[in-house]
């Protein structure tokens, strides 16, 4: 009987994959961007709570979780050619597939977030807390590629450990 074996044990990154990885310009791309979102989400959220706290700021706040879509798109899209680079797939490549799938949510969301505000539906309070909800995915998604990047680096000794990037998490 042939042994299943444990995904845990499983390298992240063939060699070669660690190879194409390493050389491509994205995984800088995916280096920047990643610590750059955050910081806007970070930005975003604050203006969004006291938005809807204080009710003061609701062009700030809108304008914010704009700039916040916008950078996602970004980082999805380079996100997507990363994977392709180092994977052979745009999206869905064997490491990441799961972050992929919960990446459509957080994508969904803040698309939703546009539509209500382009459409004028919801109105503002409940637009903001779409928003909300997307951030939170977005929480957890960057989770899940903090952790797969800890994985990766746990796999590699520490003379060759590189830091990587991809998909909409921080980093992959």
């Amino acid at each position: 009987m042939p042994r299943r074996q444990d995904h845990a044990s499983t390298p992240l990154y063939t060699p070669k994959e660690r190879q194409r990885r390493d050389a491509s310009t994205w995984t800088v791309v995916q280096g920047v961007l990643a610590p750059l979102q955050f910081l806007v989400f970070l930005v975003s959220l604050a203006l969004v709570l006291r938005f809807l706290w204080f009710g003061e700021g609701q062009q700030a706040a809108t304008v914010s979780v704009i700039i916040k879509t916008l950078v996602l798109y970004t980082i999805m899209v380079t996100g997507a050619i990363w994977e392709k680079d180092v994977f052979g797939q745009y999206l869905f490549a064997r490491a990441f597939f799961w972050e992929d799938v919960f990446s459509m949510l957080v994508l969904a969301l803040h698309t939703a977030y546009l539509v209500a505000l382009a459409a004028g539906a919801l109105g503002v309070r409940g637009q903001m807390l779409l928003a909300l909800a997307a951030y939170a995915t977005y929480v957890i998604n960057a989770a899940q590629f903090v952790l797969k990047l800890r994985a990766a680096r746990r796999q590699v000794s520490p003379p060759t450990a590189v830091a990587v990037g991809g998909g909409l998490g921080l980093a992959k």
